[in-house]
Order: C-alpha cells, then sequence, then structure tokens
C-alpha cells in the first residue's frame, strides 16, 4: 500500500506551500529590517529547496531501510571489542558502551543459556532490543573498566506464541515490536486497547521472565508471573534490572475503530483545558506550540465498527526521508542555533514553516492509506494507533553504499541529532505546571520558537498504574523535542529556558522522569518519588540477588548505594549531565554563568550574560 501522496494531493501541498512561504517573507519584510530578512529568505530558500527535492527522490522511490541494530562487535562477530549504543548513536554522557560479547537468542532455551553462562562467568548482562529506543544507558551492561558485560539480544525473539481469541488474550515472545503485535492481533480480529506511547504495561496479564539462579540451579531459571502474581507489578516496569521477559500475555479487545480529527486554536486556556482534555476525548491528546501560542487539538474517539473508513496514521515525521533532505535540514539546523548571526526572528519564522508543512500534510493522516480528504479520518486501531512506516522493513543494511532513504534519526548519516525528553505531571497539578510555563513564555515567546520547530510540546494522558514504577496517580506526559549540538558542551540558543521548565515539572510540580527519554539530571532523586520504590528493589534483591542485571547507571537511579545519576564537572549542566550549583558547570567562558530560573526560582540553569563573560575573562587572564 503507497505512502506517497496522490498527484492532486502533492501539487495541492507544493503550491500552498510556496504560498505560506511567500506569506511569511512578506510579513517579515514588514517588521524587521533588511539585513536580517536577506538572513531569513536564505534560510526559508535552503528549506524550500529541500523539502521540493526530498519529494522528488521520495516519487521516485528507493530503498528503505530502517536503522542498524544497536550493538556492533569487531569484525562483524559477536565476540570481542563490542559496543553498544542506542538508536540516535548516542548517549546523554557521549561514553561509549563496551561488551566483552552478545548473544542472540532464538528460543527460550537458547535465552536461558545465555543468561546462565553470564551468571557463571560472574559477568554483567543487560538485555538489548532491536533497535535500543531508549535515549538513557539502559541497554549498557556494567562491568566497569575495560570490555564489560555481556549483551543479550532480544532481537530474534519476535514472534508470537499464541492468541486465544475466545478468552482476548495475544502471547508473544519479549522481543516482538509493538507495530507487528497490533497487526498480528488485527489480524486475529483483536486490538491492544490504548495506543502504545500509553501505559501497554497496564494490559500485560503474564509473563515468563529469564533470571540469575543457584549453581545448583543451572545458574538461570524461567520464572512464570500470573496475573494474581504481586511480582508482575514489578515486572511490568523494570528498567532491565530483573533479568529478561521471555514471554508476555496481553489482555485485548474485539477490534474497533476509531475518529480522528486536529484542530487549531490559540492558547490563551491551555491550563483549564489540559485537566479536561483526557476525560473529554478517549484518546485525545495536544500538541503546544508556545511560541506561537497556539494548541493543536487532537479529537479522536471510539466509533461503531461498521463506520465507513480505513484512514492510516504514517506520521510525516516517522517516515522514511530522502537522505539529502535530512541532512540539508541538519545543517540549516545548526546555522540557526549555532551561529549567533542568526536571530530569534529568524529561528521563529523557519519555526512557522515546518509547523505549517505538518499542517498541510494533516500529519501523515490519511482517509484510505494513500489521500488525504478531510477531517474526520476513520480507521480501525491499528492503522490509527500505529505511527510511521520507517520501522517497517526487518531488512537492514549497512554496507557502505548510499542510501537514499533513512528514518530521520539514522546515526549513519548526519541528519536528525536532538534531545527527546519527557516528563509527566499529576494531572492534579498539570494546569498550575502550565500556567508556570505560560507565564515563562510571556516574558519572552521567542525563546520556545526552537521546541516549536520540533512540532512543540506533545501533551499525552497516562492512567494511574499498578506497577511499582508506574505512575501513582492519572497524570500527563509531556514529550519535547529540541535541538542537540555534536559538539560536547556547546551552547544552545535559549537553553536555560527548557532546563527552567525542566526543573519547574520535576521539582516544582511533583514530576517524575520518563524512564526513556531523559538526561542525567532529570533522574537525580525521581526514585524517592515513587511509593513502592522499595517494594521493587525487595522483588530485584529476590530475582537478581547478585545484581547480574545491574549496572552503575541502574543502580545510580534507582537509588542503590546512595549515588547520584548526576555527572558533576565543568560543563556538566550544558549537557543536562547536571543541575548547575556552580558557574563552572556552565560555560562561563562563553559568557553562560548559573543562575536561578526567571518565574520558577528554586531552578539553578545556565544563562547567557554577555557583560559577566567579559568580567570573567579579564578576571581570569588577570587584566
Amino acid at each position: 500500500m503507497s505512502n506517497k501522496l496522490h498527484n492532486s494531493s502533492r501539487h495541492s501541498f507544493l503550491l500552498a506551500w510556496h504560498s505560506s512561504n511567500l506569506a511569511i517573507l512578506h510579513e517579515a519584510i514588514r517588521i524587521i529590517p533588511r539585513y536580517i530578512v536577506a538572513i531569513v529568505v536564505e534560510i526559508l530558500r535552503g528549506l524550500l529547496v529541500i523539502l521540493l527535492l526530498g519529494f522528488v527522490l521520495h516519487l521516485a522511490g528507493g530503498d528503505r531501510h530502517p536503522p542498524p541494530g544497536p550493538i556492533a562487535c569487531a569484525r562483524g562477530g559477536t565476540s570481542g571489542g563490542c559496543t553498544v549504543t542506542n538508536i540516535y548513536g548516542s548517549f546523554p554522557d557521549r561514553a561509549a558502551c563496551r561488551a566483552a560479547g552478545v548473544a542472540y537468542p532464538r528460543t527460550e532455551e537458547e535465552l536461558v543459556a545465555a543468561v546462565a553462562a553470564a551468571a557463571a562467568a560472574g559477568r554483567k548482562a543487560k538485555a538489548t532490543t532491536r533497535y535500543s529506543n531508549s535515549f538513557p544507558r539502559l541497554a549498557c551492561p556494567g562491568g566497569g573498566e575495560g570490555e564489560g558485560g555481556v549483551a543479550i539480544s532480544t532481537r530474534w525473539l519476535n514472534r508470537t506464541v499464541r492468541v486465544d481469541a475466545a478468552r482476548r488474550l495475544m502471547t508473544v515472545e519479549g522481543g516482538m515490536v509493538l507495530r507487528d503485535l497490533i497487526r498480528e492481533a488485527a489480524a486475529a480480529g483483536l486490538a491492544l486497547p490504548h495506543s502504545p506511547y500509553c501505559a501497554v504495561h497496564e494490559y500485560v496479564v503474564g509473563m515468563r521472565i529469564v533470571t540469575p539462579a543457584p549453581a545448583s540451579e543451572g545458574f538461570a531459571v524461567v520464572r512464570e508471573l500470573a496475573a494474581d502474581d504481586p511480582d508482575l507489578d514489578a515486572a511490568k516496569v523494570s528498567l532491565g534490572v530483573l533479568g529478561i521477559i521471555s514471554q508476555v500475555t496481553l489482555a485485548l479487545e474485539p477490534q474497533f475503530k476509531r475518529s480522528v480529527k486536529f484542530v487549531k486554536r490559540d492558547d490563551a486556556d491551555i491550563a483549564e483545558k489540559v485537566a479536561v482534555w483526557g476525560r473529554l476525548h478517549e484518546f485525545g491528546d495536544m500538541v503546544w506550540l508556545p511560541g506561537q501560542r497556539q494548541v493543536i487539538y487532537r479529537e479522536d474517539n471510539r466509533v461503531n465498527i461498521s463506520t465507513p473508513g480505513d484512514g492510516l496514521n504514517d506520521y510525516f515525521g516517522f517516515r522514511a526521508q530522502p537522505t539529502l533532505s535530512m541532512v540539508g535540514a541538519r545543517v540549516i539546523d545548526e546555522w540557526l542555533e549555532e551561529n549567533p548571526m542568526y536571530t530569534d526572528t529568524a529561528r521563529c519564522l523557519a519555526s512557522r514553516a515546518v509547523t505549517k508543512m505538518f499542517d498541510l500534510l494533516a500529519y501523515g493522516f490519511t482517509n484510505d492509506g494513500a489521500t488525504f480528504t478531510g477531517y474526520p479520518v476513520v480507521g480501525y486501531q491499528h492503522r490509527i494507533q500505529s505511527s510511521g512506516s520507517c520501522m517497517g522493513s526487518l531488512e537492514e543494511k549497512d554496507d557502505g553504499l548510499l542510501l537514499t532513504t533513512t528514518c530521520p534519526w539514522d546515526r549513519r548519516t548526519r541528519g536528525v541529532f536532538a534531545y527527546n525528553v519527557a516528563f509527566t505531571v499529576p494531572l492534579s497539578r498539570a494546569p498550575a505546571f502550565v500556567a508556570d510555563v505560560s507565564r515563562l513564555r510571556d516574558l519572552d515567546p521567542a525563546a520556545f520558537c526552537q521546541i516549536d520547530a520540533k512540532m512543540g510540546v506533545l501533551v499525552r494522558y497516562v492512567a494511574a498504574s499498578s506497577a511499582y514504577l508506574g505512575k501513582a496517580e492519572d497524570s500527563v506526559d509531556f514529550d519535547v523535542t529540541y535541538y542537540r549540538s555534536r559538539a560536547r558542551g556547546a551552547p544552545r540558543a535559549h537553553a536555560d529556558v527548557f532546563d527552567e521548565v525542566e526543573q519547574m515539572a520535576l521539582r516544582g510540580h511533583g514530576g517524575v522522569p520518563h524512564w526513556g527519554k531523559n538526561r542525567n539530571a532529570a533522574f537525580d532523586g525521581a526514585i524517592a518519588r515513587y511509593p513502592n520504590a522499595g517494594e521493587f528493589l525487595r522483588v530485584k534483591d529476590r530475582f537478581d540477588p547478585e545484581g547480574v542485571f545491574s549496572s552503575e547507571w541502574s543502580d545510580r537511579v534507582l537509588g542503590v548505594g546512595g549515588a547520584s545519576p548526576a555527572i558533576v564537572g565543568d560543563g556538566c549542566a550544558m549537557e543536562g549531565l547536571c543541575v548547575c550549583s556552580d558557574d563552572s558547570h556552565c560555560a562561563p567562558e562563553l559568557g553562560y554563568f548559573c543562575r536561578p530560573g526567571k518565574v520558577f526560582t528554586e531552578a539553578r540553569v545556565c544563562s547567557l550574560l554577555r557583560d559577566a563573560a567579559d568580567g570573567y575573562l579579564r578576571d581570569r587572564h588577570g587584566n
């Protein structure tokens, strides 16, 4: 089934895109000096050329290959000189993760053997998934200096074990990706009740997990956890420290349809709306564009299965894109963020062009899998909840040949390189948090344009969980993507604003960090905000008393031994590795000093103070 736009839709899009750029340029000429207009013209011209070229290449076709797996070993083997990374190719601390070897079990028996071998040898071990989507070092085995521990990949544990349609149960192996799971469930007339980005673990009713064991039991055992087993609440969200999941059983529902509509409004009442939107629409969420003072509300509800429509959600940002356009977009991103000649005006105009493009593309939704004719888009649950085709191929290609198309975040190209962070605030406190962010925005709206350019703040609703490390109450998740430099410690435009927002959520409004989407500083003290953290650690000690599946990183995040996950040193706050408490944690030689937040004054952020930088340099050189 084609993911390309219908010819008429393509022409309409290109004309609308060109018209929107002209409108932006005319407005720019009216309100800003000519030298700035010249800069903006060049930026938008570059964006337009890249986009047009990208569409030409996209229409011409090309290979579509997902990113490579997270493990690479010397000479392509499975032992010696191995490294483990994440899908982005860089952990928050930018340090390499080394492993002594990797195992690729294809059966539960082989998985047990791999765990037993690690335990018998006294080595640390970690499960790694097919793509390793987590931003922190969750997949990095422990083991300290040297070659480290052993990586055990679940890549080939990706099959359906059984489907019980009558009881609406589905059992799959631990390495199956959600895209495949929801499609196979649909083939059996079943559906995962909620979208994957919400708490899938709430539908887990059974699990088989392989954990270390004494020598008398062969160094590894399979533990079977049923729905009424209290240990299941530890295993549902385990951060990989209990063992490796072999099989999962999910409770599903009969197949159903959804009706989706996007409505853009100003954000004057967003603080009130955030408290109720998730209850008004079963699958509702919102995208907040603070710099533009707009909110894109998603009206998304369940409808009768007989409602006409075969819509598809193939989010534009998650599709395979022409490599050349991705590299070109990154070049422009670097110009805007790292070159002092570019102003907030240029960044804001560029962000409006990006959001306009996504709006014109209906965010990747089509009414029949090929064309978009208008809202609402009605489709089956598995076609609406699956949000991108980039990972659709099992084949991986890393043979040195030019990739004409890639996933935007493919680390083999110099395309997208960004921070993707998320934090969750209790629903009862979300309105106050949003109001505080709005106050910060009102002080300098242009400071938020960089966030707008990455499609703003995604606001999603998460129900209270019984999992020990799940959300203790109904909550709102705030998900943000923003620019990351490839150079360690390089400043970002208005980085202090987002750092204040993050600290405001975590320290001022009782928030907790997303376990798989954050930098080190966000995890400092987070475990204390989970009421059942102690119970989780007791299960951990029973399942893995020797800490085979623990690492230095996981111990720090879970508060084991009292150490903090923060890495404190010169420039640490510029990378999100610490919250600054001293100017040296920022970059005083570049004009960045540790200062209180503007609205949440308890925050400590690296703020740009050009005059102070001159004084700092004079004092440093004794002049």
